[in-house]
């Protein structure tokens, strides 16, 4: 059914994935109605108990719902502005389980709660055609099979596009490359350290904690732009704990994360660009001025299927996630020798807990001052999720994410509507933050060569 005008008014049929996206999800579709399928809330029901994220944002929307519909029943339609006439919302009900004309059980052959949603939608889109000012029915889901299932059937089917950045192509990467710099800028910023914004940018601001290569014809010098001074400052080449930077965006990596004024740091790269090692190695370097080094990532379930289903204790259940955090901990270790105190000392931090691998649903309700908290594989993180993280942030704290946007574990992100696409685009140009994308491969000839032909 093709809409009568941009402006004509829309229904979208929310399925379950969209509210584990995101709990207020219902509230972003301004003044067109949303329709809950009571399949969906039978489903939220068993993602209602536990500590990881989608458990939250099933508990938090049945609340919702709840204090929504405190005067209402809800298979009439009942208002999403609440008490507040002023917010332009639409309404919202839920959708009873009845037969449509094409009955997508049939068609698929399948009895599952998929299936039943697309029924409920179905007639819904049939009732519509034959209202004096019938609107269009449109599924929203972040399940891509369901969206093709749903336009297989003649039901338009979105995505849920809140918090989803337009082009990742153009994502922020943090550095920039500037030819035709004046010589005796770059030879006053070796002497000097430091060097105005206006003589190398003009009236030019450059973005907060930005990272610049300045180029002549006769030599070039890595930078970096400080807010807080407004001038360009010559970034060196680090050693952190054995570790030394192969490349200039490495060093600019390092360089973020050793700096006390910047207290949010993201890294984005390909595998084998070395993201977890700086981070790692980093805090290590900086052990003293925390309590606790956290290193932890999101536990992406083997088939879709909770790691319950996985043999043994806890502990063994999750080594298989942990173990590349504790390959990066054994190279770092292996830069000394077994006599070396520094060899020492990281069997002594994992001994006591000093520096803690974790799962990243066990970090959430704990205290985050005077930590240095990493986390790896961010881009498996929804957006609601980074926020959360950061939002806990208390005294003393820094935080790393780290990850590929490209490389996508989660069956309902992609590389627009992750968390770590989603810090990025939203962060860039803050005093507080600073982002660099690694792209030079520094694992193994090898290793570059898939990342490059494969």
């Amino acid at each position: 059914m093709a809409p009568k005008s941009d402006r004509q008014k829309k229904i979208f049929v929310l399925d379950t994935s969209v509210i584990l996206y995101a709990h207020n999800s219902i509230m972003h579709f301004e003044e067109h109605d949303v329709a809950i399928p009571i399949t969906v809330l039978e489903e939220l029901d068993n993602f209602k108990k536990g500590n990881e994220n989608k458990n939250f944002e099933a508990r938090e929307f049945i609340r919702l719902l709840d204090s929504l519909s405190d005067s209402y029943m809800l298979h009439e339609w009942v208002p999403l502005n609440g008490d507040n006439k002023k917010l332009k919302k639409g309404k919202f009900k839920v959708l009873m389980e009845s037969d449509s004309m094409l009955d997508a059980i049939r068609i698929f052959d399948e009895r599952k709660p998929d299936h039943r949603i697309l029924n409920a939608a179905l007639k819904l889109q049939e009732e519509q055609v034959h209202e004096k000012e019938g609107k269009r029915v449109i599924l929203v889901s972040k399940d891509i099979n369901l969206r093709l299932k749903a336009k297989s059937l003649g039901l338009p089917a979105e995505d849920y596009e809140t918090g989803k950045i337009k082009n990742v192509q153009t994502l922020f990467t943090g550095r920039t490359e500037q030819d035709k710099v004046a010589p005796e800028l770059i030879d006053s910023l070796y002497e000097k350290n430091v060097c105005s914004r206006e003589a190398i940018w003009g009236k030019e601001k450059p973005l907060a904690n930005s990272y610049h290569i300045l180029k002549s014809p006769k030599n070039s010098v890595l930078a970096y732009y400080n807010p807080r001074t407004e001038q360009a400052e010559k970034v060196e080449k680090t050693q952190v704990y054995g570790i030394k930077p192969r490349n200039a965006e490495q060093t600019f990596a390092l360089h973020a994360l050793l700096n006390p004024d910047i207290r949010l740091v993201s890294l984005q790269g390909v595998a084998g660009t070395g993201k977890t090692l700086l981070a790692l190695a980093a805090a290590l370097e900086q052990r003293s001025a925390f309590r606790q080094i956290y290193l932890a990532r999101p536990i992406v379930p083997l088939s879709n299927k909770d790691i319950g289903y996985l043999p043994g204790d806890i502990k063994s259940k999750l080594n298989p996630y942990m173990e590349p955090l504790w390959d990066n901990l054994k190279f770092i270790q292996s830069q000394y020798r077994e006599s070396e105190k520094e060899y020492a000392r990281i069997t002594e931090m994992v001994e006591k807990e000093k520096l803690l691998i974790t799962p990243l649903a066990y970090i959430r309700g704990r205290s985050l001052s005077n930590i240095y908290f990493i986390v790896d594989e961010a881009q498996n993180l929804t957006p609601h999720e980074v926020k959360t993280i950061i939002t806990r942030a208390g005294e003393n704290i820094k935080i790393v994410f780290t990850g590929d946007v490209y490389q996508i574990d989660s069956p309902y992100l992609d590389s627009q509507s992750n968390g770590l696409s989603y810090l990025i685009d939203r962060l860039k140009d803050q005093p507080l933050y600073a982002h660099i994308t690694l792209e030079k491969g520094e694992r193994s000839e090898l290793a570059n060569l898939a990342n490059e032909l494969l």
